[in-house]
């Protein structure tokens, strides 16, 4: 059985796996004895996963299938199995650089490198072991030249040295997912360029699952029904004499400007998603009462602390790796500068959540903040107004 995510804002399908427990009584075997049969049982069962583990590890591209991967913009997330079966797979996907203007809020324009023309880039999913195979495209009409380096691969640079593509040229290269987590991808084109292109946009996620799913830290399963990916952003943008944000008419213009404002290591702005409100209002991610929902965070640049307002993280992995045991019941959360987290929430009450990096003054004075707009009933027990305001007796 295998639980699979559509790509949002389809619900997923889920055939959820159950376990049957079985307990060994006092009166049949003695409590040492009994002790010691859950221990071997645990230590073959470790035994029998790294064995399958290895066996996963051990393939090579030209042994397996290939798949090609739809990836969509942000906050949405590709299609995929939540759970691996059978061999590793070759996944393909496609990213596109496009260097253009967007506005990250009303009447603020800045230049970016994009990946796919969105900021973030789209996530990308795969499973442990799998390949991905990667073909970056650098269109003639551009006027710099791109690569991309993807924490999650192991050598060249993430990949840096092998993908570097000068206007109107595409590469195409390929590695293994050796490590389950989430992970930042970004263009890294070499010295002062790497912050640049970074803080130009240029960056994005990609997620490697377990091939068995993730899980509690004990050996209990975990799913979603929805997944949610964020890119926090910081943007810098130069003002004129008159205390107005600049604008400029090519990319190149902004160059020397935005590079002395990134000096400052002062934002002009910290967004989710590209934009100031990018995700909240009528751009609001939905969920339902009762849904689990995978939140994938990014920040490329700086550390963030991601808080849901009216909600927690009941499963929380920080510091983006898998294999770690999750942290539970987190009010917020910390991300890394250049790290991307994952944190699983079950929504109890409906209404408006918002979802902010919980540092307040860049989360409402720069734009860092996302709302979450919930269906379903009320639970009173949960919480109630007990007494409307009145006049103080």
């Amino acid at each position: 059985m295998k639980d699979k995510i559509e790509q949002q804002p389809a619900e997923f399908n889920q055939q959820r796996r159950q376990f049957l427990g079985g307990s060994v009584g006092a009166g049949m075997v003695g409590l040492g004895l009994a002790s010691g049969l859950m221990s071997s049982g645990a230590q073959a069962a470790t035994a029998s996963a790294k064995a399958k583990s290895d066996r996963m590890a051990n393939y090579t591209a030209d042994q397996l299938e290939r798949v090609k991967q739809e990836l969509v913009p942000p906050p949405m997330v590709p299609k995929h199995d939540q759970v691996a079966s059978g061999k590793p797979k070759v996944i393909e996907v496609r990213l596109e650089v496009e260097e253009k203007q967007i506005e990250l809020e009303n009447g603020v324009k800045a230049w970016v490198c994009a990946f796919n023309g969105s900021v973030p880039g789209p996530l990308i999913v795969c499973h442990q072991h799998d390949y991905v195979e990667l073909t970056l495209v650098n269109p003639k009409t551009n006027v710099l030249s791109h690569n991309i380096d993807l924490h999650s691969a192991t050598g060249a640079l993430g990949g840096g040295e092998l993908t570097l593509v000068a206007p109107g040229q595409e590469v195409c290269f390929r590695f293994k997912a050796t490590k389950a987590g989430t992970f930042v991808y970004h263009c890294a084109p070499g010295g002062i360029m790497i912050p640049w292109h970074v803080a130009m946009g240029m960056h994005g996620a990609i997620m490697v699952l377990p091939r068995e799913g993730l899980s509690d830290g004990d050996g209990n399963p975990l799913h979603y029904d929805r997944a949610y990916y964020i890119g926090e952003a910081d943007f810098y943008v130069p003002k004129d004499e008159k205390g107005q944000y600049k604008q400029y008419k090519l990319l190149m213009e902004s160059m020397e400007e935005v590079l002395a404002a990134m000096k400052t290591l002062t934002p002009s702005h910290i967004v989710f998603n590209g934009a100031v409100g990018a995700l909240t209002g009528k751009n609001a991610m939905p969920a339902k009462v009762g849904e689990s929902v995978l939140f994938i965070h990014s920040q490329a640049n700086r550390d963030t602390r991601p808080h849901i307002i009216g909600g927690h993280g009941d499963y929380v992995w920080a510091a983006g790796s898998f294999s770690d045991r999750p942290q539970r019941d987190l009010e917020t959360w910390m991300v890394a500068g250049g790290s991307a987290a994952a944190a699983l929430y079950t929504f109890r009450q409906p209404g408006l959540h918002a979802y902010v990096n919980h540092n307040l003054i860049e989360a409402i004075m720069k734009g860092a903040a996302a709302h979450i707009k919930v269906d379903g009933e009320w639970d009173d027990n949960l919480m109630v107004q007990v007494r409307k305001p009145s006049a103080i007796a």
